[in-house]
C-alpha cells in the first residue's frame, strides 16, 4: 500500500472499525446491478454531451436576426462557452466538498436538480444576459456532477472493471453530442420550426431527458466505502450483503470468499488542510500527472468543441443547418475510443495506455493542423483528421478522470476530482474557448491552425508526463492504491 503519516483521530461519535466491504466490492463479478450503477450515474455524460453540443451548433443561427436573442456567434462560442466552463470549476470545487462530507448520493442528485433547472431556464432565454447566466449555472450544476458521480463510479465498481466501465461511461458524453448534432439539424431547419423555437426546443428536450435520469438514478445506492469511512458501518455491511445476496441468485452459485479486511478510524469529516497536504505534500508527482492530463485535454476539448461549427461555416462555407452532420461524425469517433480502447488501460495498463493516447492525439493533430494551413483540406477531409484524432484523444481525456479518481485516499476522492478538474479546465477550459472563438473569428488560416498546434502541444507534453508519472493501478484496489487516510496499521510486535 502506499505510505501514510499517523493515522487520523476518531471523533466523536465514531469508532475504530474493521471491515471487508472494499475486498467484497471488488471481487463481485459483473452483474445487473451493475447496469444499474452504469445507467443510473453514467447517462447524465450524454446530457453534457447534448447540451454542449447544441450550444456550438446553435451558435450560427443565434446570432441571427430573428432568433430572439441579441448575440453574436464569438459570444456563444466564447464568453457563454467560458462561462459555462468557469460554472464547470465552481460546482466541481462546491459540490465535491459537499460530496466528501454529505455522501456520493445525496449530492448526484442534487446536482442534477441544479442542472435541470437551469438548462430549462436557458431555453426561455430573451436577452443576451440572461443566457450567459444560466449557461453558468447549467456548467455549475455538472462540474458537481464530475466529482460526485465519478467518485461513486469508481467506488462501486470492482476493481477487475473499473478502468474500462469509466472510460466508456465518460466516453458516452459522446452519445449526447451525436444526439445533439443530429438534433440540430431538425431544430434548425426553419421549414419545420421558426428561428426564435428550434434552438429552445433543443434545450427543452435536454430537460425532459434529463428527468427520465432522475427517475433511474433515485435507485442507485450510496457508496459503501464511504458509508463505513463516515460512521454508517453497519449500513454498508447490510448493503454490501443484499447485493451479494441479489448476485448469488442471478449467477446461481456462491461468491467466493473476500481477499482481506481493513481496520479505520471513522470519520465525519475530513479538513482541508489535511486534503491539500496530502494531495500536494504526500503525492506531489500525483498531483502533478493529474494536472498535466487535465490541461492538455480542457484545453483541446473545451476549444474544439464549442468551435467545430464555427470552423465548417468560416473556413468552409458549410451552412449553418448542415454542421451538425460534421460534429456527429467526430462525435462517433470521440465515442469509439474509450468504447474500443477501454479494455485494454485494465490489461495493458495504465501507463502505456494514458501516454500513447495523448502522444497519438497530439501527434496526429501537428498534422491536420499542417494540412488545413497548407489549404489540402475539405470539410469532408477535416472532419475526418479530426475523427482520428479524437478516436485517441477522447480515450486519453477519460483516463483524466479515472486517474484522479482512484490515486488518491478514499477520503479525498471527490475533492480531489473537483480540484483537478477546476484547475485543469480553468487553465485550459476557459482560456481555451475565449482563445479559440478570437483567432477563429479573425478568419486567418493560420491563426486557427496556430490554435491546433497548441492544443496539440500541451496533449503531447500531458502524454510525456504519464509515461514517467502514471500509476499502475489496474486491477488494483482503491485502497492498495492509496491508503486511506483513516486507517489503523498494526501495532509492531514487541521484543520476543
Amino acid at each position: 500500500m502506499a505510505s501514510d503519516s499517523s493515522p487520523v483521530p476518531a471523533e466523536a461519535g465514531t469508532a475504530t472499525v474493521t471491515t471487508a466491504v472494499p475486498a467484497r466490492l471488488d471481487r463481485l463479478p459483473w452483474s445487473r446491478w451493475h447496469w444499474m450503477i452504469v445507467i443510473g450515474l453514467g447517462t447524465v455524460w450524454i446530457l453534457d454531451g447534448l447540451e454542449v453540443t447544441i450550444v456550438g451548433n446553435v451558435a450560427g443561427r443565434l446570432a441571427e436576426e430573428g432568433s430572439g436573442l441579441d448575440i453574436t456567434a464569438a459570444q456563444v462560442t466564447g464568453i457563454a462557452a467560458a462561462l459555462y466552463v468557469a460554472g464547470a470549476c465552481s460546482g466541481a470545487l462546491f459540490f465535491g466538498w459537499l460530496t466528501d462530507r454529505y455522501g456520493r448520493k445525496k449530492l448526484f442528485m442534487v446536482t442534477l436538480v441544479v442542472y435541470l433547472g437551469a438548462t430549462a431556464m436557458t431555453a426561455l432565454s430573451f436577452e443576451s444576459w440572461w443566457f450567459f447566466l444560466f449557461r453558468f449555472l447549467t456548467g455549475f450544476g455538472i462540474g458537481g456532477e464530475y466529482a460526485a458521480i465519478n467518485s461513486a463510479i469508481d467506488e462501486l465498481i470492482p476493481s477487475l472493471y473499473r478502468g474500462r466501465v469509466d472510460l466508456i461511461i465518460n466516453g458516452s458524453y459522446w452519445l449526447g453530442a451525436i444526439g445533439g448534432a443530429l438534433l440540430s439539424v431538425v431544430m434548425l431547419d426553419t421549414d419545420i420550426f421558426p428561428k426564435d423555437l428550434g434552438w429552445r426546443l433543443s434545450f427543452a428536450l435536454g430537460v425532459v431527458l434529463g428527468l427520465v435520469i432522475l427517475l433511474v438514478r433515485r435507485h442507485v445506492p450510496e457508496s459503501p466505502r464511504w458509508q463505513f469511512i463516515h460512521g454508517r458501518a453497519e449500513e454498508a455491511e447490510a448493503l454490501v450483503s443484499s447485493v451479494e445476496q441479489e448476485i448469488e441468485r442471478e449467477k446461481g452459485e456462491r461468491l467466493p470468499p473476500p481477499a482481506g479486511e481493513i481496520t479505520i478510524h471513522q470519520r465525519k469529516s475530513i479538513g482541508f488542510g489535511l486534503i491539500a497536504r496530502t494531495v500536494f505534500g504526500r503525492y506531489p508527482r500525483r498531483a502533478f500527472l493529474g494536472l498535466s492530463l487535465f490541461i492538455g485535454q480542457a484545453f483541446l476539448y473545451n476549444a474544439i468543441t464549442f468551435g467545430f461549427g464555427t470552423i465548417l461555416t468560416t473556413f468552409f462555407e458549410v451552412p449553418t443547418g448542415h454542421t451538425g452532420y460534421y460534429f456527429a461524425v467526430i462525435a462517433a469517433g470521440n465515442f469509439l475510443g474509450p468504447l474500443l480502447l477501454g479494455k485494454l488501460f485494465d490489461t495493458l495498463g495504465r501507463r502505456i495506455m494514458i501516454s500513447s493516447t495523448y502522444l497519438l492525439s497530439g501527434v496526429l493533430l501537428f498534422g491536420t493542423a499542417w494540412l488545413f494551413d497548407r489549404g489540402s483540406l475539405t470539410a469532408t477531409g477535416m472532419t475526418v483528421c479530426w475523427c482520428v484524432v479524437l478516436f485517441f484523444a477522447s480515450a486519453g481525456a477519460s483516463s483524466a478522470y479515472l486517474t484522479v479518481s482512484e490515486i488518491f485516499p478514499m477520503e479525498t476522492r471527490a475533492m480531489a476530482i473537483a480540484f483537478f478538474y477546476a484547475l485543469g479546465t480553468a487553465a485550459g477550459g476557459i482560456s481555451g474557448p475565449l482563445i479559440f472563438a478570437d483567432l477563429t473569428e479573425s478568419g486567418v488560416v493560420g491563426d486557427t491552425a496556430l490554435a491546433f498546434r497548441i492544443g496539440a502541444a500541451l496533449m503531447c507534453a500531458a502524454g510525456l508526463v504519464a509515461a514517467f508519472l502514471a500509476v499502475k493501478a489496474e486491477r488494483r484496489s482503491l485502497e492498495d492504491i492509496a491508503e486511506p487516510l483513516s486507517v489503523v496499521k498494526p501495532a509492531a510486535a514487541g521484543p520476543p
